[in-house]
């Protein structure tokens, strides 16, 4: 049972919604996608859990949203971790899976012994969402604040959208019998679509963060809360799994509620670097600018943070004054 659970839910996202509370939401189970994504790297351990949290959350985030390309989440600090990153890249059609990737910068001498959050200092989370070609993007962006990035989440959907939103996550190093450590991540998200409340409508904000709580009254307040205690009393292993389906779940949680599930999303790691791509990006600079880019050995040599993908070119092949092609391609790191 618990390998055929495995199978059919990990890297997957499942949308669903309450019928009696009126509130829509997503479970997610992540294993193979978290082991591309850190496999490319070898991150501390607590860096390694922001990154997990992050890509969970990158996850849930991103089949809520009708993309037509790419989502992304960014955190950007003064603490030892300066950067993560992630992308969420919508199917290129229907049944193929999404694709996500991440990673982070660090300064690997200020890390502490403290929590995973602890490790970014002030700064902000942001939420971009690049819809291709011919549309303008979109960005929103919140203070890193709350004790750990799904707080951080739920203040930019309070904030930004005005939708009452909660996260409950849980992601760690999984050691099942007979499988090699690695990581796990699984998680709810919940929101309500309530009428935009006075407190917004009025501007009388005060310059304070918003939360879930202040978006909600009356019956949507009643509903809100019923459901914020019941999620309240999940565990961390049901979350994560393998041994509780995503679908045993919600209905141990929200029978009550009249669970209604949808279409699972499957997501998988990927990246979408490649040798034009970097040409591209080199495409702005001179044939003076690409000299100083240029090693002894006469090369221009470039690294995705994303995959670790290596990437060695003629200069000869790039900036707006390149005078021929170049069949070279990019290395795996």
């Amino acid at each position: 049972m618990t390998l055929v659970s495995k199978i059919a839910w990990d890297d997957t996202v499942l949308p669903f919604q309450l019928d009696v509370s009126d509130m829509r939401g997503r479970v997610a189970r992540l294993d193979g996608v978290l082991d591309g994504i850190l496999k490319q790297h070898n991150y501390p351990p607590v860096v390694e859990a922001l990154v997990a949290e992050m890509a969970l959350l990158t996850a849930l985030i991103g089949q809520t949203m009708k993309l037509q390309w790419k989502l992304s989440l960014q955190v950007q600090s003064k603490g030892a971790v300066r950067m993560i990153a992630t992308d969420y890249y919508a199917p290129a059609a229907e049944g193929e899976p999404a694709r996500i990737r991440a990673y982070a910068s660090y300064d690997d001498a200020r890390l502490t012994n403290g929590a995973p959050f602890d490790q970014v200092g002030e700064g902000y989370f942001a939420i971009l969402v690049d819809q291709g070609e011919g549309m303008k993007p979109y960005q929103g962006i919140t203070p890193l604040a709350g004790g750990s990035l799904s707080a951080c989440a739920e203040a930019y959907f309070a904030q930004s959208e005005q939708l009452p939103t909660r996260f409950s996550l849980s992601f760690g190093r999984s050691a099942e019998p007979g499988v090699p450590e690695h990581w796990r991540a699984g998680g709810i998200m919940l929101q309500q679509m309530p009428k935009a409340s006075p407190f917004v409508a009025d501007g009388e904000g005060n310059g304070a963060t918003l939360a879930a709580e202040d978006l909600v009254s009356g019956e949507e307040g009643e509903n809100w809360n019923r459901v914020m205690h019941l999620v309240a009393t999940v565990e961390d292993m049901e979350l994560i799994g393998p041994s509780v389906t995503p679908t045993d779940l919600l209905l141990r949680l929200f029978h009550e509620e009249q669970p209604r599930v949808f279409d699972a999303q499957a997501v998988k790691f990927g990246c979408t670097c490649s040798t034009d791509r970097v040409r591209e990006s080199l495409s702005i600079y001179s044939a003076k600018d690409i000299a100083t880019m240029t090693t002894d050995e006469g090369r221009v040599t470039a690294d995705c943070q994303f995959c670790g993908a290596h990437y060695d070119l003629d200069p000869a092949t790039l900036g707006f004054e390149a005078d021929a092609g170049d069949s070279e391609q990019g290395e795996s790191a």
